[in-house]
Formats: C-alpha cells, sequence, structure tokens
C-alpha cells in the first residue's frame, strides 16, 4: 500500500480551494497514520496544474493525462483514477467534497468493493472519520474496515485551505488506457458554472441577510454594506423562498457551505440548517434584535440590537475608514 493520495480539482484552470482543503484533511491523516501524502490532477494537459500543487509538502504528484480526460466525464475520470489505484495501492483516496465529485466517487469506491464517506468535517486518531447527521443535530464516526482503500470526501470548510503545508514535490506521468467507446455521456459544463452564478463557497468575505431585514424594499440597505466592505451578499432560506434573492444566494445545509474570513449576519435568528453553512467562517459577527438568537452561539462578536439601525452605521464606518 502507498500512503494517502489526494484528488486535485481545479477552477478555472487553478487549483480549487476544495482540493487545497483536501490536500490540508490528507496531511492531518498523513500525521495522524505516519503515512506520505500524495496528490493526482486529471485532464488532457495538466502541467500547470501539476506545478501548482508541486508547492506543498507531498511526497509525489502524479499527472494523469489523456486526450478523453480534456472534460470532465464519470467514465473518464472513474477509469483514469481506477487504474491508477490499482497501480499505485493507496490506503486512503480524499477527494474535495464537490458536485463533481458526488457523481463519480462513489462509483469509483464500488469499483474497489468500498463506500464512500462522504462530507467529512473531522479527522481524528484511529483514523476516525467524522461526518454530521440530520442536518448538523448529530455527528457520527466512523472507521474503515477490509482491506481495500478507504475513500473520503470533506467538507467544504472543514479544514483550512491556508493550512496546507508548503514544500516540493516531484511529479510524474500517468497515462491511462482509455478507449472511446467506454465514455458513455457527452461531456457537458460543469455545474452550476453559469456566468450569473455566485461561488460563496470562494468568497473571503460574506454579508448574509435574514428575516431582520422585514421586506424586500430593505436589501439595498445591506447591499450598500456588502459593496463598501467587497463582500459577496448571501441569504438565509426564508429570503430566498421568498424570491428576494435567487437561490444560487443561499447559505445552510440546502444552499451553500461557506468558510470566508469574514460572515457577517444580519438579522439572522440561526436555525440549525444555517449554521451547518458557516461553520468553516474563520470569523463570524451577528447582528440581531433577540439576544437570545441561536446565531450568537456561533459568533465570535454580537451586536444585539436592529439591522435598521446598526446596518447604516456599519456602513458609514467602513466608507470613513477607507477614505
Amino acid at each position: 500500500m502507498s500512503g494517502i493520495w489526494v484528488v486535485i480539482e481545479d477552477r478555472d484552470g487553478r487549483v480549487s480551494r476544495g482540493s487545497w482543503e483536501a490536500v490540508t484533511a490528507g496531511q492531518k491523516l498523513a500525521a495522524l497514520s505516519g503515512q506520505s501524502t500524495n496528490a493526482a490532477v486529471l485532464g488532457a494537459q495538466t502541467e500547470s496544474l501539476a506545478a501548482e500543487v508541486a508547492a506543498k509538502a507531498l511526497a509525489k504528484i502524479v499527472r494523469i493525462e489523456h486526450p478523453l480526460l480534456a472534460a470532465y466525464t464519470a467514465d473518464g475520470f472513474t477509469l483514469a483514477l481506477q487504474q491508477l489505484i490499482a497501480a499505485e495501492k493507496p490506503d486512503y483516496v480524499i477527494f474535495p467534497h464537490t458536485y463533481q465529485v458526488r457523481d463519480y466517487a462513489p462509483k469509483l469506491a464500488a469499483r474497489f468493493g468500498q463506500v464512500l464517506i462522504g462530507d467529512v468535517t473531522a479527522i481524528a486518531d484511529g483514523p476516525l472519520f467524522t461526518r454530521q447527521l440530520m442536518q448538523g443535530r448529530l455527528n457520527g464516526s466512523y472507521r474503515h474496515s477490509g482491506n481495500g482503500p478507504c475513500f473520503v470526501s470533506v467538507q467544504a470548510g472543514a479544514f483550512r485551505a491556508a493550512e496546507a503545508q508548503p514544500g516540493a514535490a516531484a511529479v510524474s506521468l500517468f497515462s491511462p488506457t482509455i478507449e472511446p467507446a467506454q465514455i458513455r455521456t457527452r461531456p457537458s459544463e460543469r455545474f452550476r458554472d453559469a456566468a450569473q452564478t455566485v461561488d460563496l463557497g470562494s468568497a473571503q468575505l460574506i454579508v448574509g441577510v435574514g428575516r431582520g431585514i422585514k421586506d424586500a424594499a430593505n436589501l439595498p440597505l445591506v447591499q450598500e454594506l456588502a459593496t463598501a466592505l467587497g463582500a459577496e451578499l448571501g441569504a438565509s432560506r426564508p429570503i430566498c423562498d421568498n424570491g428576494w434573492l435567487p437561490m444560487e444566494r443561499q447559505i445552510g445545509s440546502s444552499g451553500q457551505t461557506i468558510a470566508p474570513r469574514l460572515y457577517l449576519a444580519l438579522g439572522i435568528s440561526g436555525a440549525i440548517q444555517h449554521l451547518v453553512g458557516i461553520k468553516g467562517s474563520q470569523c463570524v459577527v451577528a447582528v440581531n434584535k433577540d439576544p437570545g438568537a441561536p446565531i450568537f452561539e456561533a459568533a465570535d462578536y454580537g451586536i444585539a440590537g436592529d439591522l435598521m439601525e446598526v446596518v447604516p452605521a456599519l456602513t458609514e464606518a467602513v466608507k470613513a475608514a477607507r477614505q
């Protein structure tokens, strides 16, 4: 067996933030198990992506290249990784928990008679992999058993991308055998890759708004603060359900999971479904007129007040600080 392998995804030709988080998870697992961490990148031309990954503390990096991997297909990625895993015989294979991974990783795991331990939020000695159950109300711990590789995907924000340790890794090439007839689906655009799509998962500053805004006509008040901060605008589910903001801006277990440096929660009570989506935030500042609102339990800083009064004051203070 050859330790831990992290499968890297790209976003617009660069390593995705989720992949760096998966590298951090792999390095943590390596520290617990005393094994090496390696990485694999897939595509038709992977030189620049591999060079980016090579700046991290990894034992080696493999470029899995084939013309039929130029665009993502579940068949192509499964076949390519199946051949690499058969050759390298890893103990653990780690993925970022993305729409793409959810599409093909269970199929890949099944090829080896295994299951995917998906959406992992923590790794402890054992190793034990923690997942959330019942929309974050409970945690479950899982231990891999059997002789095959253990397949794991890590939840966005659960591990810090910035904590991926730097280093220098050797890069090699692996050429899988893939026939055109084995690709049974036509490549299509990546999920949620439209021009209007908002990727809150990659945003470093986010202003979230909840029912405390009272009316859609008051949203410009919050947008002005977000613009002053240079932040993305997000929302709790009721705001999106009402059609006040598009569903792509919803934060929570049924929306996007975020991990910004700063999350400013305005008029959000803090339902468990929302708290699950923001737990990766480095700093949470909450504004709510109810001092007993659950959001304050997750906040690093809190203001018990009406956002209709607090937000204009914050906006002016931000603008003054930037002058």
